[in-house]
């Protein structure tokens, strides 16, 4: 299983305010939609409770919740990450979406990070990616986009990938 923690963060690794993104970027979320269509994609209740439509079509959503009972239509839900990783097959593509703490959980088992970096600090936020260090991350590909009439902030896609242990 390949494991890819996938977010937008703000130049101090911002990523929510009241359970909503940061930053409005038509092209974040296309290259959202194009890394996660088809494969699984991973994330916790307040971050499903965010999604405008419930589950995302097109792919498989893994939902953490410690509320007993808890379902929505096309989700599997688990009550750990381990739990989850569990009912991932060898060759399955998983995606962690949100939020901050799952984000946490799930560094240290990571093998990619593909974030949209944000040339901007937003005014407020509550919710944040953990810090992580050049020395275990090397960074692969980074494509640069300046501002312009629907991207407020100049951002990049980096990907970064776990070094050998």
């Amino acid at each position: 299983m390949t494991l890819s923690l996938i977010a937008a963060v703000d130049r101090r690794l911002a990523i929510g305010l009241n359970n909503r993104l940061l930053f409005w970027l038509p092209n974040d979320l296309k290259r959202f939609k194009s890394l996660t269509t088809g494969h699984t994609i991973l994330m916790g209740r307040k971050t499903f409770d965010s999604l405008p439509k419930g589950a995302l079509p097109n792919r498989r959503n893994l939902v953490l919740s410690r509320q007993f009972g808890w379902s929505a239509p096309n989700t599997e839900c688990y009550s750990s990450l381990d739990e989850a990783l569990g009912h991932c097959t060898d060759d399955e593509k998983l995606f962690v979406i949100g939020g901050e703490s799952l984000y946490r959980q799930a560094l240290p088992l990571a093998d990619k990070l593909c974030l949209t970096e944000v040339d901007a600090e937003a005014p407020q936020a509550d919710a944040y990616f953990p810090g992580w260090s050049s020395e275990v991350w090397e960074e692969v590909s980074r494509e640069r986009h300046p501002s312009d009439e629907k991207h407020p902030y100049a951002y990049a896609f980096v990907t970064y990938r776990r070094r050998k242990r």
